[in-house]
């Protein structure tokens, strides 16, 4: 695969970021493009390594040293049939996953891995500007009709793959527009929503039916869309955030990250009603939480035009490198340092926050934090322990809590009987995806808790080809591992 000695001759190369200065006075993307020559040079990194790790690193099961070879020899019409024969929305994926497959690439054993993710971005855009993404309607209608709800990437997959076998799709959104977090909680300075849009006119033109500002459960209840469908297909996030029980956590200006997000992007789209403003303008600003969420939070605030930006972690700081109890090719917990980390916020790790502090109006003004470590005990799960004589007071009028996603809510399933397992999911098995009541499946964060955007498009896939067969007694949607390209 690539070049023989490419991995030898050509170092890894990635999009470069415009300045910060520049950056943060508006919320577009800010990634600058490689040149054609230098992805086709990362795709010839791509080692002929015998077995490439990087399928077992990826959930969707991408074909990724036969994509990365079919762009090193510039045949991109090619690289794009076969980046979509596993993976429906490689320009959702190619922005905004982790790579895992990087992490599991053989090169990265000694070397810097093969640049996967910036590849399938690459060869998606390139598929769009060259017009090769179209509207594939099916040939034929089978007659039968299935309810998607929620319209996150693994509503979006399954809807896609079960219009493909020709049944009657239609997406059911609670949201003004279909995308889930995509729309309302990836900011748009990580993926612009025109990049949403452009892909839902092609799944519209395919046949797919979209309802948004309807709230299953509510609006319409559950059990009514067992009557009007043939089957149901639960996609919907792991909403329901944690909480931080400590005094205080009422204030005003103790805001949960997501609802922060969620404002600011509708307020980006032009959405004047936004109920009571979220700000970070002029405020001293703690995110509380050091995943993704708390990135998003971190860089929002800074385009806002935040005083200050400090990101509390309760998590020791991690390595650069890859921990020695973490061996390639698993995922490794190291320290990972965003675009929006880089942008100015301080970091601290092992720090708890115990109180928050309001003036006599009950806004928020203040935090008292202390630090913390972590005790190993042979057998048992590391204790949280406090630092003693560590408390400590920071300026605060603003506190972001990024401390992501206990499970979904459980309305739908309530109305429809569907049993739950301990931590507030759905219950469905991996093999099938269906819960405990005939015709109604479930994929994706409300089956498997929150979880990456590649897990929730192979969710998704993988439920269609069950829910096809449900409705069929076969069928000839793709499974993972199929290693072809759609056959429907």
């Amino acid at each position: 695969m690539g070049k023989i000695t490419g991995f030898l001759e050509i170092d890894r190369k990635v999009e470069s970021y415009a300045p910060v200065e520049e950056r943060i006075k508006n919320f577009r993307e800010f990634t600058l493009p490689m040149e054609e020559k230098d992805v086709k040079d990362q795709g010839a990194r791509c080692m002929d390594c015998g077995i490439p790790f990087c399928h077992s690193g990826c959930p969707l099961g991408n074909l990724i040293p036969d994509f990365n070879d079919a762009v090193y020899r510039g045949k991109w019409e090619k690289a794009s049939e076969i980046l979509h024969s596993t993976n429906n929305f490689p320009e959702f994926t190619g922005r905004l996953c982790p790579a895992p497959c990087e992490e599991a690439c053989v090169l990265g054993i000694n070397e810097d891995p093969v640049t996967i993710e910036n590849i399938e971005k690459n060869i998606a855009e390139t598929a769009f500007k060259k017009g090769w993404i179209t509207a594939k309607p099916p040939l034929e209608r089978t007659g039968k009709k299935v309810a998607v709800v929620g319209s996150g990437p693994a509503g979006l997959a399954a809807a896609q793959q079960l219009n493909r076998a020709g049944h009657q799709v239609t997406v059911f959104e609670r949201d003004e527009k279909p995308g889930g977090l995509l729309r309302y909680g990836i900011p748009d300075f990580k993926m612009e929503k025109h990049v949403i849009d452009r892909r839902l006119e092609v799944l519209k033109e395919e046949g797919i039916e979209f309802k948004c500002g309807v709230h299953v459960g509510k609006d319409i209840k559950a059990d009514a869309l067992k009557n009007d469908f043939d089957a149901i297909v639960l996609t919907g996030g792991a909403t329901v955030r944690r909480k931080l029980p400590i005094e205080g956590a009422d204030l005003k200006g103790v805001v949960q990250a997501m609802d922060f997000l969620g404002q600011n992007n509708r307020r980006v789209d032009g959405i004047k009603d936004l109920g009571e403003e979220i700000l970070a303008t002029d405020k001293d600003v703690v995110v509380i939480g050091g995943g993704d969420t708390g990135s998003d939070c971190i860089g929002t605030s800074f385009r806002q035009g935040a005083k200050s930006v400090s990101n509390f972690e309760i998590m020791p700081m991690g390595t650069p490198d890859r921990p020695k109890d973490q061996p390639w090719p698993f995922w490794p917990m190291r320290l990972r340092t965003s675009s929006s980390h880089k942008e100015g916020a301080e970091r601290f790790f092992s720090i708890s926050t115990k109180k928050f502090i309001g003036d006599e109006k009950g806004n928020l003004k203040g935090l008292i934090t202390s630090e913390v470590e972590w005790v190993t005990v042979p057998g048992q799960r590391p204790q949280l322990k406090e630092v003693e004589g560590t408390e400590k007071e920071w300026k605060c009028e603003l506190a972001l809590l990024a401390l992501g996603f206990t499970g979904s809510e459980n309305t739908i399933a309530e109305q429809l009987g569907l049993e739950m397992d301990n931590r507030t999911n759905i219950k469905a098995s991996e093999i099938d995806y269906k819960t405990n009541v005939p015709g109604i499946f479930v994929a994706g964060d409300q089956r498997r808790g929150q979880s990456l955007i590649v897990w929730a498009i192979s969710e998704g896939r993988q439920a269609a080809h069950h829910v096809d067969k449900y409705l069929m007694g076969e069928s000839a949607l793709p499974l993972k591992g199929d290693g072809d390209l759609p056959r429907v």
